[in-house]
């Protein structure tokens, strides 16, 4: 008997050689898309990571490519007390594997977007995939909340000007930034507006025997969990709807206080051509020039003041 269900994400990454994998903002995303990352490595393809820091990533001995990008490894030496894209690649020197990760500093998107074409200056990738912990990355500005939008805004816009033939979106974590105020009925709003331009590429689910996710679980474990002590909210909460816990389950003390909808529709990822994100954006034009994160979030705050109106909340009906 044949199948033939392949997602068209799935058949067009097959044509790329060289893929930029990228965390859209802070260094859990970058742990997020490890899966995607294990297979495409065992599908022969050379794969380079990056990341949107949240870390001090000058603070360290890290090799200084410009002025807002780094590119860190096993021997880097830091001081910073938060700082997983060292300590993953120093987890992947214990599997004997050598693999650098590009940081991005923390800044506006002018200086995200060099650092993104410096990326591709030496990497020269046929494909960008932007990986995004949770679903606020897909709001296009005049939902009922944004999340946390000041770096996914910022590497959207990066990436959607790189002269690349292939940009994708992949969002991991359906449910967690209700955590930040996102209306997940509006996210679903998105997928469907998304589908209809072409945008949306389909989904598919993590499961805990897939090799590429015991590994995902093994890095998440040594970095959060051990080597960086410091859990990540996102991470521990994908991990924990694959251990197939439900409802107001914490796995990190992070949480505690907060009520949480642990379930297994974190376990899925979306993919989106990234292009039609960038293109569905209400505010992306107002952002490009910010030089400074400050400046980025004072743009977005201005942007939501001048809109006569925002979406109310939405309750899914299910």
């Amino acid at each position: 008997m044949s199948f033939h269900l392949d997602l068209p994400f799935f058949s067009e990454l097959d044509q790329a050689r060289t893929i930029l994998l990228a965390g859209a903002g802070g260094g859990a995303d970058l742990f997020v898309g490890l899966p995607l990352y294990f297979a495409l490595k065992a599908a022969g393809k050379e794969v380079h990571l990056a990341s949107l820091s949240f870390a001090a990533i000058f603070d360290s001995t890290a090799e200084v490519l410009g002025p807002a990008l780094v590119r860190v490894d096993a021997e880097t030496e830091t001081s910073a007390r938060y700082f997983p894209e060292v300590h993953l690649s120093r987890w992947f020197e214990t599997r004997g594997e050598r693999v650098p990760v590009y940081c991005i500093d923390r800044t506006g998107a002018r200086p995200t977007a060099e650092a993104y074409r410096r990326i591709a200056g030496i990497v020269r990738p046929d494909a960008v995939v932007l990986v995004d912990g949770g679903t606020d990355s897909l709001m296009r500005g005049d939902e009922a909340g944004l999340g946390t939008p000041e770096e996914d805004v910022a590497s959207i816009a990066a990436a959607h000007a790189l002269d690349v033939p292939l940009k994708y979106l992949v969002c991991v974590g359906f449910g967690i930034d209700a955590f930040h105020g996102v209306c997940h009925a509006q996210v679903l709003e998105a997928v469907a507006a998304l589908a209809r331009t072409d945008g949306y590429l389909g989904a598919w689910s993590l499961l805990g025997e897939m090799p590429e996710v015991r590994r995902y679980r093994e890095a998440v474990h040594h970095v959060f969990g051990g080597a960086s002590r410091q859990p990540s909210v996102v991470n521990a909460s994908i991990v924990s709807a694959l251990d197939g816990e439900f409802g107001d389950y914490h796995a990190t003390s992070r949480t505690h206080g907060s009520e949480l909808f642990i379930n297994p529709l974190m376990t899925l990822c979306w993919a989106f051509r990234l292009d039609a994100i960038a293109r569905r954006s209400l505010y992306l034009d107002r952002i490009a020039g910010t030089e400074t994160n400050f400046e980025l979030r004072l743009e977005i705050e201005r942007f939501r003041e001048s809109l006569e109106r925002v979406k109310g909340w939405t309750a899914l009906p299910m």
